[in-house]
């Protein structure tokens, strides 16, 4: 009787540590957001598992933000106050350096802008690290420097725009540098099939069903 009543036990303790493993790779898992307006998107990462990697010294600049909203575009054009059709032209025929625009959010995008188009998937801590570090590795910091200095302020409250590296271009749009980020989180987007926001939200959500393998 004793071997059997041991193997239950055994079993029983294995159950429990299996569910105990798996709450705690749930509760590492993090929201991302991807919001479009129909011509741009941005990535929305909750700001607190941002901040907790330590990987971006500029999340530092938005201590109490809720989220954090990353969109990447021209120098010229995405920071302009008036987006004349000259701006965008130039910005779309002649390449040119890139920003970084980071929003600190009280809510979820889609709370904020309930007209934007939002596609939220859950990426566990690898991925969700990978996607963070990658974006980081974007900012265009001096040599030397631990963070980026901001160019400008942003286009909402409290945002601001900092230099970013690459070059924006018809062939590398700000949905081109989504798609990327996504990819370099191990997400099965390809980033040379991406132009328009379109493009991008298409492809992610066919996508939605292999996200989580």
């Amino acid at each position: 009787m004793r071997l059997p009543i041991l193997f239950a036990l055994g079993l029983l303790c294995g159950l429990w540590l299996a569910a105990g493993e798996a709450r705690a790779a749930e509760a590492s898992a993090q929201p991302v957001r991807i919001a479009s307006n129909g011509w741009h998107t941005a990535i929305v990462l909750p700001g607190p598992a941002v901040r907790a990697l330590e990987a971006m010294p500029e999340a530092a600049d938005f201590p109490g933000a809720a989220f954090l909203e990353f969109g990447w575009g021209d120098r010229e054009y995405y920071p302009a106050g008036e987006k004349t059709l000259g701006l965008a032209l130039d910005a779309i025929l002649t390449p040119g350096p890139a920003v970084m625009h980071v929003a600190p959010l009280a809510a979820p995008p889609e709370r904020l802008r309930p007209d934007d188009e939002v596609v939220t998937l859950t990426l566990d801590r690898v991925r969700f690290a990978r996607l963070v570090q990658a974006i980081a590795d974007d900012f265009e910091r001096p040599a030397g420097a631990a963070a980026a200095e901001p160019l400008a302020p942003g286009l909402y409250p409290d945002s601001r725009f900092y230099p970013a590296l690459g070059r924006f271009s018809l062939g590398n749009t700000c949905n081109t540098w989504t798609a990327r980020q996504l990819r370099a989180a191990g997400l099965p987007i390809e980033p040379g099939e991406v132009v328009t926001a379109s493009d991008l939200m298409t492809r992610l959500r066919r996508a939605l069903g292999r996200v989580q393998d």
